[in-house]
């Protein structure tokens, strides 16, 4: 944030020397001089009294443009993602470097935990997503911390913190993209149908996986392994493209070990 850009832009803009301004708020001419060459910065209680007297709101005054940011820190999140499957210290090193131009940001955090291990690093993981539901205002990325930290919790051990956690998160039965894939048209309600489908199956077999868990705690292997196989059965059956490859080899896998 140049601030000292900004008050030099705005003194400039009504004529005002360095003394003027000085004289009119009550500081003295070095310390504007100093505001204005980026040596030190406004005590923040003066701020409200410099975007009055200039007659700009506070954001204007501290060349602060939340939009903006965050499209930038969403390009930024973008990039990581090309590395997200493949490499995570690389995804991460283009994280860190977005949050040191964009310290707090909500969107560089919360791509941030999707590339540490929460089992690994549960304390890391509970740090960054209460970071997060500090400064977030977005409720799609506070839910999405609040997943995190359940889970880091249970990596734990501690289950209490994580039921406490996931009772933040609302119960819901419809999503934005699968209202918008009822009632838009043309590319759009394609593009949001193709997205809520891959969510759909995603849980889908998710679901069948954890129901199958539930099973072999049960001592019932045969139940499980007809969940597995139906969660095969679902892929191969949709024809899925090959980024799904990973799943049909994972329920093989867990097919092979209980049969």
């Amino acid at each position: 944030m140049n601030i000292g850009n900004k008050i030099k832009e705005l003194r400039k803009q009504r004529g005002l020397t360095q003394e003027q301004l000085a004289n009119d708020i009550g500081v003295s001419f070095q310390a504007v001089s100093k505001w204005e060459n980026n040596i030190s910065l406004p005590d923040i209680t003066l701020a409200p009294m410099l975007a009055s007297y200039f007659g700009v709101s506070l954001d204007t005054l501290f060349d602060f443009h939340l939009q903006e940011v965050q499209e930038k820190a969403l390009a930024i999140a973008k990039e990581s993602w090309n590395y997200r499957d493949s490499d995570w210290a690389k995804a991460r090193d283009i994280l860190n470097e977005g949050l040191k131009k964009y310290p707090k940001n909500d969107i560089l955090l919360e791509n941030l935990l999707y590339v540490i291990d929460y089992d690994e690093t549960p304390e890391e993981t509970i740090k960054i997503a209460s970071e997060i539901l500090d400064v977030t205002k977005d409720d799609a990325i506070r839910y999405d911390a609040y997943r995190f930290m359940a889970y880091a919790y249970k990596a734990k051990g501690d289950l209490d913190s994580a039921r406490t956690i996931l009772d933040q998160i609302p119960e819901l039965y419809f999503s934005r993209l699968s209202e918008k894939a009822h009632l838009l048209c043309g590319k759009e309600k394609w593009h949001a149908a193709c997205s809520e489908e891959g969510v759909c199956l995603q849980n889908l077999i998710e679901m069948k996986e954890c129901i199958a868990e539930y099973y072999i705690e049960q001592g019932s292997a045969e139940k499980a392994l007809k969940e597995y196989r139906q969660a095969l059965a679902v892929l191969d059956a949709l024809e899925v493209s090959e980024r799904w490859d990973w799943a049909k080899e994972h329920f093989q896998k867990l097919i092979e070990k209980i049969s």
